[in-house]
């Protein structure tokens, strides 16, 4: 089960790739000024994952608005979540938690997912400018999609 609203957010540091390298993120760099949406994802190159991501992609000024900022994270490598961010034209930046570490603090991992171990479920959640966890969600289906909604509405 996902970790509860009121909790303290585990903090971490996870690695991007873009035009300029590797770049580290870490989560509690945002505390005392964003709130962040953490968008967990089961893997890129999947018809669900790029309409999550596509959609968001979307609506990252009217998150900004908000104060936030949005992290799409999931197991991929961060060389393969570039190619699908240049291919799919997806302007969130994308964490790599190739390692599961993340994953597996927020308890959004599956031990199994069509013969894949420890691919990250699709989960959101809103860490407020504190560091607690505002807002929690995570589905069992991999193709349920987040209610962008519910996100917006917490952040409000």
């Amino acid at each position: 089960m996902a970790l509860a609203t009121g909790t303290s957010a585990p903090d971490f540091t996870l690695k991007t790739k873009n035009a300029d390298g590797l770049t580290d993120v870490t989560l509690s760099a945002n505390y005392g000024s964003k709130k962040t949406v953490l968008l967990f994802f089961p893997l890129a190159f999947t018809s669900v994952c790029q309409e999550e991501m596509c959609t968001m992609s979307g609506q990252l000024e009217d998150y900004a608005k908000l104060d936030s900022v949005v992290y799409g994270i999931s197991v991929d490598s961060p060389f393969s979540q570039e190619a699908f961010a240049k291919a799919n034209q997806i302007s969130v930046t994308l964490l790599s938690d190739f390692n599961k570490e993340v994953s597996a603090a927020y308890d959004v991992i599956y031990a199994d997912l069509l013969g894949f171990k420890g691919v990250s479920k699709r989960s959101a959640f809103v860490v407020d400018a504190e560091g607690k966890i505002a807002y929690s969600w995570s589905s069992d289906d991999p193709h349920d999609l987040p209610p962008f909604e519910e996100i917006k509405a917490v952040l409000s």
